[in-house]
């Protein structure tokens, strides 16, 4: 068990006292989010610290944690927290905790002057004002003094005491929504969007060559638009369902202990894609409605249809276009690195990181 050296015994509050907070974080999202946090910790910290401390604070990005289910007494053991020249160390994952269904957003361990937050538990909005109350809570608990608290966070963050110290949970109502927001939030949707360069190539090639046939033309001034939205649903439903089977994204559990945390993984991993995907088709439908508006003179829509046309007829034709589009896509996200779709679910990331720590364990070992 670490012995604090600054807070051991009695704390007068001397004039010249000094507290070091050490946050270590996953690389990626939770590495960003730890610096900015300390940037202005110990500003917060000191503004509510009757003791009148000088708080500093240091940032390390390193991966401990390999299973969101690891047990906080082991998630202890790999960190090391006395090994540290820091008074107090708090580890920021961007994987999903849970006890049963409960989303679990903090473990503290008092005597060990350490911290476990998971990122992903606070929910998708006011992410890094969420994880800053958590972080204050968490080191004003392990401080034992609740004038460090945020104002009302110790309501809104119920807390349950554990075997190594206390263990708080989401706030009450639509916690596990709350939890996958976060996960999804954490997937990073925009980047599958900047990753699938390839696919939006193909597709706007698909388009393009389409807009170049006039049976569209005639499809797009018939179908109407439920067809149109039914049409626009199913390409958006094959590209997810081919981005899933090739690039093999779906959670398969080999327990029945693992079928819940299959179960979210596979959720976050269906919306993170119907996001990217239905932003790649919005881009899809900008860009062959301006090819449209460009390449196809008025008149010789006009002549095909049988009727005057507006914009709107345009509006049409890039709608069914783009849906057309987005299935040609899909064969082209076969083309695609791994590496751009993968990033964006969290199952592939766990199997990766499982096998980068038994990776580093073998070499640790050797």
């Amino acid at each position: 068990m670490k012995t604090n050296k600054h807070f051991q015994g009695e704390r007068s509050g001397a004039a010249g006292e000094q507290a070091s907070v050490l946050l270590i974080a996953e690389p990626g999202k939770a590495t960003a989010l730890a610096e900015r946090i300390a940037k202005y910790l110990p500003q917060r910290l000191r503004s509510r610290d009757r003791l009148e401390r000088r708080w500093t604070t240091c940032v390390r990005s390193k991966p401990y944690l390999s299973d969101e289910q690891t047990d906080f007494a082991d998630v202890i053991g790999a960190v090391d927290p006395s090994s540290e020249g820091e008074d107090i160390v708090v580890y920021l994952t961007d994987l999903p905790r849970r006890e049963d269904t409960l989303p679990v957003v903090a473990d503290v361990s008092p005597g060990h002057c350490f911290a476990l937050v998971s990122v992903a538990g606070v929910g998708a909005i006011h992410i890094e004002r969420r994880v800053r109350a958590v972080t204050e809570l968490a080191i004003a608990r392990i401080l034992g003094e609740p004038e460090l608290m945020p104002q009302g966070a110790a309501r809104r963050f119920p807390c349950a005491q554990t075997e190594n110290g206390s263990r708080y949970f989401a706030p009450s109502g639509l916690r596990r929504l709350r939890l996958l927001s976060g996960m999804v939030r954490a997937n990073r949707p925009w980047r599958l969007v900047a990753g699938l360069s390839k696919v939006l190539v193909g597709a706007f090639a698909t388009g393009a060559i389409a807009l170049a046939t006039s049976t569209i033309w005639l499809f797009a001034d018939t179908m109407g638009p439920w067809r149109m939205s039914a049409a626009t649903l199913l390409s958006i439903v094959a590209m997810i369902l081919w981005l899933i089977v090739d690039h093999e994204l779906w959670e398969r559990p080999k327990s029945s202990e693992g079928r819940d945390r299959s179960v979210l993984y596979n959720i976050s991993t269906v919306v993170t894609l119907f996001i990217g995907v239905t932003v790649l088709h919005v881009a899809l439908f900008c860009l062959l409605l301006f090819t449209a508006c460009l390449t196809l003179p008025p008149e010789l829509l006009a002549r095909t249809l049988g009727h005057g046309v507006n914009f709107s007829d345009y509006l049409t034709l890039a709608w069914l276009l783009a849906s057309i589009a987005t299935i040609g896509g899909a064969l082209g996200s076969g083309l695609e690195d791994d590496d751009a779709v993968t990033e964006a679910t969290y199952g592939v990331r766990q199997r990766q990181r499982i096998k980068e720590t038994r990776t580093r364990s073998n070499e640790a070992n050797e």
